[in-house]
Order: structure tokens, then C-alpha cells, then sequence
């Protein structure tokens, strides 16, 4: 494992981290085993997002003896209603939910306090504004409660703002083949290096919609891998996985040879940017209508390359099918990358009725 300074913040991270995204509803003993092998692979710096009872206590359970092996990256500004995530700006809840964090991770502090989700200049002035998440961000850290202070976003102009101000010592965005050449991207990772801002990449995999490729060029994990790791001062990526062949499959990265690394005919064809395309991230959430849309999305692209009976039932069970839409729009004015959502949410009722 290659080990890279994170920034300022004086941690040395592995290449390769574990994003836990995907652990999320996971049984118990699956999330042991994955982040166990991910810690026996030297891996060690760990993304722990959600804020659901079940997934911080199988994390628990899985870095329980092994805190001492790991560098945790916790969020605040990421609640649950109803099960579903839900983006909160609330200061008493934050806190809240990041002492239910450590309590549940059974650790005193965490790594790297990461403030989820800011794409929005507006967004960006509340949370450095006085009283606001930064502060208790910064209080936290003063208290011992955390060492570094992060944001993570999916805008390229309001995260240049967040580093060129100072404030914190990590950046959090998606670095992926779909979004090379974007405008203004080589500025921002130029200026963390500047600033001496550690960079850690997420949805390298553009949220696993590249690995559903049938067509050609088709699309290895190792290849994504090695295109993110090869950006401009990148410190760390954080591959989401829920499964030991998941983890595995990333993890051949550190044995591959040049060739299978070589992501350069991909260049070409995924060139597409990321505006319009869903990495099935679910920030669209919550639905009134309880409809999994991030899941909902995932299938209906799947569906492209053909319908299955199994992409049928898990369909079937999903909480909500898609033709229970309300339009209502909001998942359309939470989306970061700006998907035509309830027209796909159409498409889904329609194919999945058939």
C-alpha cells in the first residue's frame, strides 16, 4: 500500500481508503468481514457517513480492537427520516448526531470532521457564518473531539471558494474519468497543493454506473482507480464497496501491472462530464413518497443493457415502486449533478410495468 500526506492535517493515509456508503443495510458480520480484510490489506482511512442507529454500530463493531489501525472520517450534516437520508443544518442536531457517532463508534474522536454536502454558495457563507457549522465544527475539534476539519461537496466554484478560504483542512469531491476536462477542475486540485489542502476523492467508480458497462470500452475498478490516484495532489480515495469480491476487486489495483492500470482509452469515451448522470448518491432524498431513487436509478440504468428477472425483483422490493412519484420536485432541486429525475422516475414505472 502507497501511504500520501493529507494535507496539512499531518495524517498519512493509504492511497486507498474504504468508503462505507454501501455497508449501509448490510447484515453485521458482511461489515466486519469487509472492513477487517480492508484493514488487513493496509488500508486505513475509513468514510463513515450515515447517521442510522444499525450502520454506526456495525462499524463499531468492526473497528472495535483495531481503532488504533484506522484514520475515521465522520459527517455532520447528514441526518435520517423515516430511514431515509436527509441533508440538516441544524446546530443542536449535528451535535447530537456526532456524540450518538462516537458513542456508537465507541472512540473519543474522530479523525477528520467532515461537513457534508455544500454546493451552494449561499450554503457555504451559513456554514462559515458565526454560529454556524463551521464553528461547532471548530469547537469540537478544540474539545478533542476531532483533528482535522473537511467539506465535502460537488460543486467546482463554491469548492474553490471553501479552500482558497482557509477553513479547512480536507476537501471531500468526486474525482472520476466522466469528469475529466470539467472547467475550473486542474484549477481546484492545483490550488489545495497550493494551500496544502488534503484532496480525498470520492465516487470513483462515478457511484459504480462505469462498472455497469457492457458495451466497449468496458470499465475495470483498477482503471478508475488509477485515474483518480493519478490526479494532482490527490491524497487518498474512498471506493464504495458492500461486499469482500467489492473490496477485493478494488484492492487488485495494488497488484496490477501497467497495463490493466491504463485508463487512457477511456478518456475518449466517457469524456461526458457529470452534469445530467446519476451516481446514485441518494442527496435527493428524502421522498415523501418513500421511492429509493438513487436505487431506483441504478436499476433502470442496468436495465439499458437489458431486463432481467432478477433486476425484476429487486425492483419488486424496493419500498416504493417509481410510479408512486408525487412530482413534487424536490429531489430535482437537491440533486448536485442536476437529473432530470422525475422523468426517469417515469421511465422506471413504465419499463418496470411491463
Amino acid at each position: 500500500m502507497e501511504y500520501r500526506k493529507l494535507g496539512r492535517t499531518g495524517l498519512s493515509v493509504s492511497a486507498i481508503g474504504l468508503g462505507t456508503e454501501y455497508l449501509n443495510g448490510r447484515p453485521q458480520d458482511e461489515v466486519v468481514a469487509v472492513v477487517h480484510e480492508a484493514i488487513d490489506r493496509s488500508v486505513n482511512y475509513f468514510d463513515v457517513l450515515f447517521a442510522g442507529a444499525d450502520y454506526r454500530d456495525n462499524l463499531g463493531a468492526a473497528f472495535a480492537g483495531r481503532r488504533d489501525r484506522v484514520l475515521i472520517t465522520g459527517h455532520i450534516g447528514c441526518a435520517e427520516t423515516d430511514g431515509q437520508y436527509r441533508k440538516t443544518r441544524d446546530i443542536a442536531e449535528c451535535e447530537e448526531l456526532f456524540a450518538d457517532l462516537l458513542a456508537r463508534l465507541h472512540t473519543d474522536h474522530v479523525d477528520v470532521l467532515m461537513i457534508q454536502f455544500c454546493d451552494e454558495e449561499e450554503d457555504l457563507r451559513a456554514i462559515m457564518a458565526p454560529g454556524g457549522m463551521l464553528e461547532l465544527a471548530r469547537r469540537l475539534r478544540g474539545e478533542g473531539k476531532a483533528r482535522a476539519i473537511g467539506l465535502s461537496g460537488h460543486s467546482v466554484p463554491v469548492a474553490l471558494q471553501a479552500v482558497q478560504s482557509g477553513a479547512f483542512d480536507v476537501l471531500m469531491f468526486p474525482v472520476n474519468i466522466p469528469s475529466h476536462g470539467e472547467p475550473g477542475r486542474e484549477e481546484l486540485y492545483e490550488t489545495c497543493l497550493r494551500r496544502n489542502v488534503g484532496l480525498v476523492a470520492m465516487k470513483p467508480f462515478a457511484g459504480g454506473e462505469l462498472l455497469q458497462r457492457k458495451e466497449a470500452p468496458t470499465v475495470t475498478p483498477v482503471q478508475c482507480l488509477a485515474y483518480t490516484l493519478s490526479r494532482l495532489g490527490l491524497a487518498t480515495t474512498v471506493p464504495g464497496v458492500k461486499s469482500l469480491d467489492e473490496l477485493r476487486a478494488a484492492l487488485a489495483y495494488l497488484e496490477a501491472c501497467t497495463e490493466e492500470k491504463d485508463f487512457t482509452p477511456l478518456l475518449t469515451a466517457l469524456n461526458r462530464g457529470t452534469e445530467g448522470h446519476c451516481t446514485y448518491c441518494n442527496h435527493c432524498l428524502p421522498c415523501p413518497a418513500s421511492i429509493d431513487i438513487g436505487e431506483t436509478q441504478r436499476l433502470l440504468d442496468s436495465a439499458g443493457y437489458g431486463l432481467t428477472d432478477e433486476l425484476r425483483a429487486a425492483y419488486r422490493a424496493l419500498p416504493a415502486p417509481a410510479g408512486d412519484c408525487l412530482e413534487c420536485g424536490n429531489c430535482e432541486e437537491r440533486c448536485p449533478f442536476h437529473v432530470a429525475i422525475i422523468e426517469r422516475l417515469r421511465e422506471a414505472a413504465h419499463l418496470f410495468a411491463s
